[in-house]
């Protein structure tokens, strides 16, 4: 039995290592190609495909797999894809915007890729503050850390057409009403009965907020 652990540890160490470095490298590829226009349509494509793989790499390092983490992943998806549904289709929570056609294939009108990230994000925020012990601070820092990844997304959002603002102006009700929704799921993370522990999450957030942050300055904004 000690010899199977300690042969399982060194190969588990080998994947984590080779995850970290994929993700690094989709990321520093990413930028790269967005920020020169005459490959920005190609890697504006693959958007999609690099959310999936995302969502991919944090289920092969999730441990937490019990009867719970599917439900809170179904609610997660279906609670953020039908807060943008409310927000397309009436202006409430979030303001007046549409989608444009980066995300990939929409159903009503809202790209159905959003409600997977919108479970990265809360999975890989809520990760990250999963020791802080009171449910609702945990789930208040959660909030925030997402709404300042928004404050990031959104200008990068705008100029790759993900989105668009009516008169191009990004409401102060779109920060709050992300806010919202964001601590609404993170205390639904925290109820959850599951291991939230991961050991890609620490870097796959920071990629992700160091890409929206490096965009901000290689692109027209």
């Amino acid at each position: 039995m000690h010899k199977v652990l300690t042969e399982e540890i060194p190969e588990r160490n080998t994947k984590l290592l080779i995850a970290k470095i994929v993700v690094i490298a989709l990321h520093v590829v990413g930028i790269i190609g967005l920020s020169i226009p005459e490959y920005r349509d190609l890697f504006l494509r693959l958007t999609p495909l690099q959310l999936l793989t995302s969502l991919f790499l944090i289920l092969a390092f999730h441990r937490g797999w019990s009867d719970v983490f599917p439900i809170f992943a179904a609610a997660a998806f279906w609670i953020g894809f039908g807060s943008e549904l409310i927000g397309i289709h009436t202006g409430y929570l979030y303001g007046d915007y549409v989608y444009g056609p980066t995300l990939g294939p929409q159903l009503w009108e809202v790209p159905i890729i959003i409600g997977v990230n919108w479970f990265i994000l809360v999975y890989l925020t809520g990760t990250i503050f999963h020791k802080v012990p009171n449910d609702y601070y945990a789930a208040l820092l959660g909030a925030t850390a997402m709404t300042a990844i928004d404050y990031i997304m959104e200008p990068v959002a705008v100029a790759l057409d993900m989105w668009y603002w009516k008169f191009e102006i990004i409401p102060l009700s779109n920060y709050a009403g992300w806010f919202g929704v964001a601590f609404l799921i993170h205390l639904i993370f925290r109820k959850a009965k599951f291991q939230k522990g991961n050991e890609l999450a620490n870097i796959l957030l920071l990629c992700m907020i160091l890409f929206f942050a490096a965009l901000n300055f290689t692109l027209t904004i």
